[in-house]
């Protein structure tokens, strides 16, 4: 391979030497397995954002303006900031959430919204049975078939689309779409 320039002078390995040092940075950068370690970004500025929250002097424990800036953080985005403190004060369960899935989180506000939505499924579960009303209910047993299936509601359905969506990077309009074509299939095997 000859080591060619471009109209810059610059040669092509030069560059492509630079794309990968880049390239590393980045990921290193972005990767929430590098920055949640003990002592990685979001870690360190969570435990620091704890901290300054513990000190506050506002009732609502909110950190003022001028302790951000005292202590160099003013100009990181608050979503960052806000997503760091999370993270430290619910440590024990996102690291388990973390190891628990397969595939990953490629940012903190994934992450968080993945354990949210886990909770809002946990939280939409179907009563247990001391729980559940006999008001309207029959006296029949059901068959077994039926008594074996568990029952899913329409909100753990849709928040189940919901997190495979986001798991596997898909677009939910697409989805949708897909969702409204089979029933308009079923609708016009229905009327014929």
């Amino acid at each position: 391979m000859t080591n060619s320039t471009n109209t810059t002078g610059t040669s092509i390995n030069a560059l492509i030497t630079e794309g990968k040092a880049l390239g590393s940075i980045w990921a290193k950068l972005y990767s929430v397995k590098q920055s949640t370690k003990a002592n990685g970004f979001d870690t360190r500025l969570g435990k620091l954002l704890s901290e300054l929250k513990a000190q506050s002097s506002l009732d609502s424990g909110q950190i003022s303006r001028q302790v951000l800036t005292a202590h160099g953080i003013h100009n990181i985005d608050r979503r960052r900031r806000s997503e760091a403190l999370w993270f430290v004060e619910n440590e024990v369960e996102a690291r388990e959430f973390m190891q628990a899935s397969k595939k990953g989180f490629t940012s903190l506000s994934a992450l968080q919204k993945a354990i949210n939505a886990s909770k809002k499924q946990d939280d939409t579960a179907e009563p247990s049975k001391e729980e559940t009303s006999d008001v309207g209910q029959s006296d029949e047993t059901p068959s077994k078939e039926v008594a074996d299936k568990p029952k899913v509601t329409q909100t753990v359905m849709v928040n189940t689309i919901l997190q495979h969506v986001e798991a596997n990077h898909l677009s939910l309009e697409s989805v949708i779409e897909e969702l409204i074509s089979h029933v308009a299939k079923r609708n016009t095997k229905v009327a014929a």
